[in-house]
């Protein structure tokens, strides 16, 4: 579990043997995991089993700047480390997350023992620096050669503006390079751009960036860059006053260091991306999700969600380039409205022996379209037909019982499969459901079960057998009973 949700596809799936359906209608909090830490969490927890002295510890960051390591089994701290002085305001006339620190979830490199992460630094008057840190696994200790400062950060003529950008989705890494997404902040305010942000672990000197090149195309989706192994795919924002298509409202396909070729295979963006520019309604509110699908023409899939409430099926080999259709369907290789309202969060999806499936959660209330017979809700599971071209058709819906992201787990990649929610910002309490059918499993336990200030950029991790939620000063395990 050392990056989001997972693995670098970012489909959100856990293998826990012994976390059957049976068994996770018996979750309980555990009052004896202590898990306190300092700030509030809008990260996805992360776990390394082979930690400080050998023993399991999960790592939580917040936006206080500090940086936590975990005992796995009592929650007892291991060490912390304080990275400066948190921005209270972004100085660039908006934003809604302050104490402004460590946004985006990290990645953990085990082979080097080092996390990285992106922190912001500033004052009363605005951010004064974004650096990306690279601190060892152990002991909290900054790795020789870091933290870059992103200021010094060019594409071509454009310089990286820190006061403008904020850091919120998660980092990945490819090979030997890692990829830092940055977009604007809340209400796109100033000359704000969507960068991606390539530094060679080996030699973070070396940083380089590309950069949307028009005003806007932030990337900004919790769930960050996704990745083949190969190449790097991200979802941009809506842009500002582009006469001609600049990188925005797209799923871009950049090569090694960042690169964009800007050629056709490389980038989709719907036929209607002025008009989701004018609106405000960013292809990029879900970064893009990568799945296999036997028996489909193409079957290797990017998944782009938007806040238009539409879903796209893109060739992972081909995206395509402007997309031929009315901007609802006939666009990439499939597309339909599937929610009736914005989807903004990190998407996750499975295989069973039923089929591949996609669960999303609506932002604010929105609700699925085409819910089959029973409830309706704003978590959405989309099973994906197989054929040419493959298509999707809505299995399920339920209630999430707040926001925040889907996790998945099996007990061995395909069976006893298991939508989890957080109920962030709602219900506040652990839920899960049967991901094939949508029926409810665990309902949030008793009244000692309710978490506090959960948000809803996060999302759970399962760890032998227990289920993991990051929330404001703590890190809540849940346990079978």
């Amino acid at each position: 579990m050392v990056q989001h949700h997972n693995n670098s596809s970012r489909d959100g799936l856990y293998v826990q043997a012994t976390l059957t359906r049976t068994a996770a209608a018996t979750m309980q909090l555990d009052p004896t995991f202590v898990g306190t830490v300092q700030g509030n969490v809008y990260a996805q927890p992360l776990y390394v089993e082979n930690g400080p002295g050998g023993r399991g510890a999960f790592y939580v960051v917040t936006e206080s700047n500090t940086v936590h390591a975990l005992d796995e089994a009592t929650g007892n701290p291991v060490w912390t480390k304080t990275l400066g002085t948190a921005a209270t305001v972004t100085g660039a006339g908006c934003g809604n997350i302050s104490p402004l620190g460590i946004t985006g979830t990290p990645y953990i490199d085990v082979v080097r023992r080092t996390i990285y992460l992106d922190s912001v630094s500033g004052s009363g008057a605005g951010i004064d620096k974004h650096l990306i840190h690279a601190l060892s696994i152990d002991d909290g200790a900054e790795v020789s050669r870091w933290p870059v400062d992103v200021s010094t950060v060019r594409s071509g003529s454009v310089a990286f503006d820190p006061g403008l950008e904020n850091q919120r989705g998660a980092l990945v890494a490819v090979g030997d390079m890692l990829y830092v997404p940055y977009g604007g902040h809340a209400g796109d305010c100033g000359d704000y751009r969507g960068w991606v942000v390539a530094v060679p672990l080996a030699n973070p000197g070396g940083a380089r960036g590309w950069v949307v090149s028009a005003r806007g195309g932030g990337i900004w989706a919790p769930g960050g860059p996704s990745s083949d192994g190969a190449s790097v795919f991200v979802a941009t924002g809506n842009t500002f006053r582009a006469g001609v298509w600049a990188g925005g409202e797209a799923v871009l396909r950049l090569q090694p260091g960042a690169t964009f070729s800007g050629l056709p295979a490389d980038y989709f963006t719907p036929s209607n991306w002025r008009a989701l520019d004018a609106h405000d309604v960013d292809l990029g509110g879900s970064g893009p999700l990568l799945i296999d699908v036997p028996g489909a023409t193409p079957s290797a899939l990017v998944v782009a969600l938007s806040k238009a409430g539409v879903v796209h099926l893109l060739d992972r080999s081909n995206l395509g380039g402007v997309g031929q259709g009315n901007g609802t369907t006939g666009e990439g290789v499939f597309s339909e409205r599937v929610a009736d309202g914005e989807i903004i969060n990190a998407a996750a999806s499975f295989s069973t022996a039923s089929g591949s499936y996609i669960v999303f959660h609506g932002h604010a209330g929105a609700h699925g379209v085409g819910c089959p017979s029973g409830p309706s809700g704003d978590l959405v599971s989309l099973r994906i037909v197989p054929g040419s071209p493959p298509r999707v058709a809505t299995a399920w819906c339920a209630d999430n019982q707040g926001q925040g992201s889907p996790i998945v787990t099996t007990t061995d990649g395909r069976s006893e499969a298991i939508v989890w929610s957080a109920g962030a910002e709602g219900s506040e309490r652990l839920h899960a459901w049967n991901a094939e059918t949508g029926e409810p499993i665990f309902a949030g336990g008793s009244g000692g079960d309710l978490m506090r200030r959960v948000r809803r950029f996060t999302a759970p991790i399962a760890v032998k057998g227990r289920i993991l939620v990051g929330a404001d000063n703590r890190l809540y395990a849940f346990k079978m009973h």
